[in-house]
């Protein structure tokens, strides 16, 4: 092909290229975080936990949007319970290659959402490891039971609410719908972990990931 004719096909393929990003990008509602604080399960509280996903989200061009982490947290003093489900918005969600996962609150906690290892992507696209990958991070924190409402028990299940890299434990699910634990197919109520540090997270198949919505 002629010169002349090359550099204007190369101009078009590269607007087309940055236009389905873009379009990609738009419609990027949930991830799995590709990275925890580093602290354990230690956030600091669920605005640490919020603050986290937008910043992943602005790593990827989706900062513009209103970003929660799926966490609950327990009744602890005068502080009452929060609920998961009550803080990510409506729905629909989308992953970061465009797949429905749930259009709505009550398809995500049932049979018919697409939360799997295969469609529970990073906020880059990138499949998380899961159970037979080295090393296993198919533990998630969410402080939940199944239906995404908070534990309201004396037991710890939030790691202090998110602001404890030592002692407690956090509900924990599956974000390959596989493992060991009371509920080893559950995406956000699988079992408990070991603890709260880095390293017991990581020694119970985890690795301080959880997952982001876009609220509106």
């Amino acid at each position: 092909m002629h010169r002349k004719y090359i550099i204007p096909a190369l101009v078009v393929l590269i607007v087309m290229s940055v236009q389905l990003i873009q379009s990609e990008n738009q419609h990027l509602s949930f991830f799995l975080t590709s990275a925890g604080p580093g602290n354990g399960a230690d956030l600091g509280g669920l605005a640490g936990a919020d603050a986290h996903c937008q910043k992943l989200a602005s790593t990827v061009d989706s900062g513009t949007r209103t970003w929660r982490a799926y966490l609950s947290t327990s009744p602890i003093g005068n502080q009452e319970a929060i609920n998961a489900r009550d803080r990510i918005g409506r729905g629909p969600w989308y992953n970061a290659k465009g797949v429905r996962i749930a259009k709505n609150i009550e398809d995500l906690h049932s049979n018919n959402s697409k939360l799997s290892k295969e469609h529970s992507l990073s906020e880059k696209g990138v499949v998380i490891n899961g159970r037979g990958d080295k090393p296993n991070q198919h533990d998630i924190l969410t402080g939940s039971k199944s239906d995404g409402m908070a534990f309201t028990d004396s037991k710890d299940h939030t790691c202090g609410n998110w602001t404890s890299h030592d002692k407690g434990s956090a509900q924990v699910g599956h974000h390959d719908r596989q493992g060991g634990g009371q509920d080893p197919t559950s995406w956000n109520s699988a079992h408990g972990s070991r603890g709260c540090s880095q390293e017991n997270l990581q020694g119970t198949g985890g690795n301080g990931y959880f997952y982001c919505f876009a609220v509106e």
